[in-house]
């Protein structure tokens, strides 16, 4: 009797172990790799106690985490509610979409460059308010770096671009072009005296008016230019774009895509703007994407609408480039190592939200990596 209770017990230790370990991702027709995590050397026991902190309410809210290593998947997880087909609200992650659909009408000769004025776009408009020389020398770079002289920074509540603001008006676009010049407090850093001789400020604002600008250009909405020039060569079959009460479409936030197609976006970043051997972005607008434009914080940088962080890896600091959202929304992106990962939350405005995910990244993710 003993011998049988034995057996049964150890039997069903093995097959928690064995449902414990992840597997590898399944093979669909989106285009995906995949590869059998544990067979290509990662240590598959983090991914489990992942999945544990998750379980039990240590990480809150999180509900994918997906991870691509040399073009494959090798591991993806949905929890709390997510799933495979969920569309993910990625909030401000939207913005280095964005920033890839520019590089994509750059491409196309639809606009000059990054140094093309950004209000020549509207010069149909009358006249701005707070009317300015320097507003008219505001470039698409400046927009694209955050670091344009506009009023504007999410980060203060008192600012007269603070997005919270533009939601509340009905004409975002003329929102943004009234902002008036901003000023530098005698504590702030002005530009000149700045790294790389830009001052940074969040502004979403900004990033709504460079998806105008592209919407201007290609004659189509910024959902339908998406849809032809990203989307279905990255094979992406469904995304939902938001629309400002005018009916120009969000390119500032909200858009929403499936855990594998923002590990997509990621990878198309990482291979230096191709999908599977197929060029979707230009190598050389990849790369301006991927250069540090401006110091965002003491601990982060900030290229083309998309974050640069530093993390511990083999005894050095890593540089890692990410899309970001509210929420903890994240696709991490490391061309050194080959590596894309996404982790989707649905943790909005909770301060424990984006140091979660970025904990999952540094102490699950990398430390798994073989």
């Amino acid at each position: 009797m003993k011998s049988a209770l034995l057996l049964l017990a150890t039997a069903a230790l093995c097959a928690g172990a064995q449902a414990a370990t992840p597997t590898a991702p399944e093979l669909l027709e989106d285009g995906w790799r995949v590869g059998d995590a544990g067979k290509l050397g990662w240590n598959t026991e983090l991914f489990d106690s992942a999945e544990a902190k998750i379980a039990d309410g240590t990480w809150k809210g999180t509900t994918s985490l997906v991870v691509a290593h040399d073009g494959r998947l090798v591991y993806e997880g949905y929890f709390n509610g997510g799933s495979r087909d969920q569309l993910n609200d990625t909030r401000s992650l939207t913005k280095t979409v964005t920033a890839m659909l520019m590089g994509a009408a750059m491409d196309r000769e639809l606009i000059a460059d990054e140094q093309a004025p950004a209000f020549a776009f509207f010069a149909e408009r009358a006249q701005p308010k707070n009317p300015d020389p320097r507003k008219q020398a505001i470039t698409i770079k400046d927009l694209l770096s955050m670091s344009s002289l506009l009023e504007c920074n999410d980060e203060n509540q008192f600012s007269s671009g603070n997005e919270e603001r533009m939601y509340v008006s009905e004409d975002w676009i003329g929102f943004v072009l009234d902002l008036p010049i901003k000023g530098f407090a005698p504590w702030d850093t002005k530009p000149a005296d700045s790294p790389y001789g830009r001052s940074f400020s969040y502004c979403t604002g900004g990033s709504f008016l460079l998806g105008a600008i592209v919407e201007k250009a290609s004659t189509e909405t910024l959902g339908e230019f998406s849809g032809k020039v990203l989307e279905q060569p990255l094979g992406i079959e469904a995304s939902q774009w938001n629309q400002a009460p005018d009916g120009t479409y969000m390119g500032g936030g909200g858009t929403r895509f499936r855990s594998r197609d923002l590990a997509k976006l990621g990878e198309l970043l990482r291979n230096s703007g191709q999908w599977n051997g197929k060029r979707v972005l230009s190598e050389d607008w990849v790369e301006e994407m991927l250069t540090v434009q401006v110091q965002a914080r003491d601990d982060a940088d900030y290229g083309y609408q998309i974050w640069r962080f530093q993390f511990p890896h083999d005894g050095k600091q890593l540089g890692v480039w990410a899309m970001s959202g509210n929420g903890g929304n994240y696709v991490f992106i490391s061309p050194e190592l080959d590596l894309v990962a996404v982790v989707t939350s649905n943790a909005y405005n909770q301060r424990f939200a984006h140091p979660q995910s970025q904990e999952i990244f540094r102490d699950i993710v990398l430390k798994a990596m073989p």
